[in-house]
């Protein structure tokens, strides 16, 4: 149960993407990031999987999409939390990945003070931009 007493709940729950390679995607999050399923349906071009990160957020993966680069959509990246940035990348280009951000250091400004993060990015097997995002302060 969230704390947002505005919508009842809150808190983040799932990015929904659609990939071309639905099987590629789906062995990408589970073997690689180690996402685990949680629902699946449908059948071919309609099948869709909603797969838990580990802590109850889920990335849901629509089959179904067009081959080659996608136009930059409403969802410029989605963030997966972790606890070392380093390690999960190099999971990542393990699998074959584009790296477009290698990991980096920053204090992000914000209210009440900085907060220090480590992030990196990279491409996703169907292109979509994936952020790794370790809190420092914690």
């Amino acid at each position: 149960m969230g704390t947002n007493e505005t919508i009842s709940g809150g808190g983040f729950h799932h990015v929904a993407i659609r990939v071309h390679d639905f099987d590629a995607s789906v062995r990408f999050y589970g073997e690689t990031l180690g996402f685990q399923e949680k629902i699946a349906w449908g059948e071919r071009d309609k099948r869709a999987i909603m797969m838990d990160a580990g802590d109850g957020n889920y990335i849901e993966i629509f089959a179904g999409g067009t081959q080659g680069p996608k136009a930059e959509g409403t969802i410029l990246h989605f963030a997966i939390r972790t606890n070392d940035c380093d390690a999960a990348l190099e999971r990542a280009r393990a699998a074959g990945v584009e790296v477009t951000k290698e990991p980096t250091s920053l204090d992000i400004p914000s209210r009440p003070g900085p907060t220090p993060v480590r992030i990196a990015f990279f491409k996703g097997p169907d292109g979509e931009v994936v952020e790794l995002f370790q809190n420092e302060a914690t």
